[in-house]
């Protein structure tokens, strides 16, 4: 990239730990957050596990500064964007042009899913408060005000990639000096729609997920939020504190191949993991850490295994899918793991893969299984690839 932009700050609210210290001493004690469904009202609970976030609605509320009624996917947002904004120390500086690049799936649909639960059966009965926050971009507007930013808002919804885009758009804003600052990544709450989908798409393990493993079921569900804090070059000198890392490339690429399912040879993860790779100026020998996409299903997994083989064989780096921890929190994935490979350049670790057990078959590389520490992690690449073929890949280095 011509012009860097660092990464200054870091926020997240995830199933393992409601920020970013709680998050990484769950990775280090290999702690993972799926367990039964709790908070979400749903028939699957007690059936179908989740990486739901420890705080019901009313403790999220207290800790976003937002009323109660809000939707969780705004009080998410706004925990996890304040940790980032407070941690990069914006609060010291003037006069910056900010803005807020998020991503989301679900918008507010859990609280309007909980309206139409008491309006159906008698139009008089129902708050409309639940509802005028539905849409995806309301979300972000909550966040943004809760921020104090005005000056670029927009939200970006590319399904299980839409967080890593957001990211990227984020860096290209600050690139053409278009802002000095963003704020960047994504949220997702769980919802009953999203469960019933992916039940329907019969893609959801019953246990707990095991990414790259040869007897993987499926994929549990998440929710959280991740964002991370873009600055440009003459910011960074002004907060006058060390940067995590730099955001080096990335690119989005789409094999359009189904609407639901990656092509079998990965050519959209492969596309977006090599033109990542270009922008960076790295070589594949390069990268030291992938944070795969890693869902656990049979044909994500072996796709972007395919992928990887074609662009890394035969010298593989240690990668690992932290979705065996968080759950795939959807379009909160590529803004969480962005973090996660932030933390892991600045402390020189690596994640495991829980629970795996058997090595896919078709593959010649294993994923990480053990926790490491003090180990050289100067660059790291970070998957997230979507439903229609949508696919994104970050590259962050030292």
């Amino acid at each position: 990239m011509s012009a860097p932009v660092f990464i200054a700050g870091l926020g997240v609210v995830s199933a393992i730990g409601n920020n970013v210290a709680e998050c990484l001493t769950a990775f280090q004690s290999q702690q993972a957050g799926l367990g039964s469904i709790t908070h979400l009202n749903t028939i699957h609970s007690g059936q179908l596990p989740a990486g739901e976030v420890k705080m019901d609605n009313d403790a999220l509320a207290l800790k976003a500064g937002l009323p109660p009624h809000i939707s969780r996917t705004a009080l998410l947002s706004t925990i996890a964007a304040r940790e980032a904004w407070q941690d990069a120390g914006l609060h010291r500086l003037r006069g910056l042009r900010t803005g807020f690049v998020s991503a989301n799936t679900v918008g507010g649909m859990d609280k309007t899913e909980h309206f139409f639960q008491q309006f159906l059966p008698d139009h008089r009965h129902g708050r409309l408060r639940e509802i005028i926050h539905h849409e995806c971009g309301s979300i972000t507007e909550l966040t943004a005000d809760q921020l104090g930013i005005r000056d670029y808002i927009t939200t970006i919804s590319t399904a299980c990639s839409s967080s890593a885009n957001a990211i990227a758009f984020g860096s290209r804003l600050i690139q053409f000096n278009a802002v000095d600052v963003v704020v960047a990544g994504g949220v997702d709450a769980l919802a009953r729609f999203t469960l019933n989908g992916f039940h329907t798409l019969m893609i959801l393990d019953h246990q707990f997920c095991r990414p790259f493993d040869d007897n993987r079921k499926g994929l549990n569900l998440g929710e959280g939020a991740g964002y991370v804090v873009l600055v440009s070059q003459k910011v960074a000198g002004l907060l006058g504190q060390t940067m995590y890392c730099r955001l080096s490339g990335y690119a989005n690429a789409n094999d359009a191949y189904h609407q639901t399912a990656s092509s079998p040879e990965g050519t959209g993860s492969f596309l977006a993991m090599r033109s990542a790779l270009e922008m960076s100026g790295l070589e594949p020998g390069d990268i030291d850490y992938i944070n795969l996409h890693g869902t656990g299903t049979q044909n994500n997994d072996i796709a972007e295994g395919t992928a990887i083989r074609r662009l890394f064989d035969p010298n593989y780096p240690k990668m690992s899918s932290t979705k065996s921890f968080t759950g795939h929190t959807l379009g909160a994935s590529g803004g969480m793991e962005a973090v996660f490979s932030a933390l892991s350049i600045r402390h020189g670790i690596i994640y495991p893969s829980l629970r795996l057990e058997t090595p896919m078959k078709e593959l010649p590389f294993v994923p990480q299984t053990k926790f490491l520490k003090d180990v050289p992690v100067n660059h790291v690449l970070s998957n997230s690839f979507g439903f229609g073929g949508n696919c994104t890949s970050l590259v962050f280095s030292k």
